[in-house]
């Protein structure tokens, strides 16, 4: 199950969760978004010590402008609080899992 984010929950479902945290930063109306969001969820359900997250930047864009989101999807893995690992763009289900892995 995948987390709503917004900027009031950001700190206490990101920030300060234990273990790998994935957000995803999309829009509603961008065609890549679309396209990733069920390699997304697969990774939800493939990894369950992964916490997945959702962040619309039209919604938020006060976090998507903190974490240098300018391009979307912009997938962002945070780990203590701290990015660890970024991906912008469209990316494959395979290669979701392989850096989801290489984290874990």
């Amino acid at each position: 199950m995948e987390t709503v984010l917004n900027n009031q929950n950001f700190q206490s479902e990101v920030l300060e969760a234990d273990g790998l945290v994935l957000v995803d930063f999309f829009a509603r109306w961008c065609g890549p978004c679309k396209m990733i969001a069920p390699h997304v969820e697969a990774l939800a359900e493939r990894y369950p010590a992964l916490k997945v997250c959702r962040l619309d930047v039209d919604e938020a864009t006060e976090t998507a402008i903190r974490y240098g989101v300018s391009s979307i999807p912009s997938l962002l893995f945070f780990r203590d609080g701290a990015v660890v690992e970024t991906l912008v763009g469209y990316r494959s289900e395979e290669e979701l899992c392989e850096v989801t892995e290489g984290l874990l």
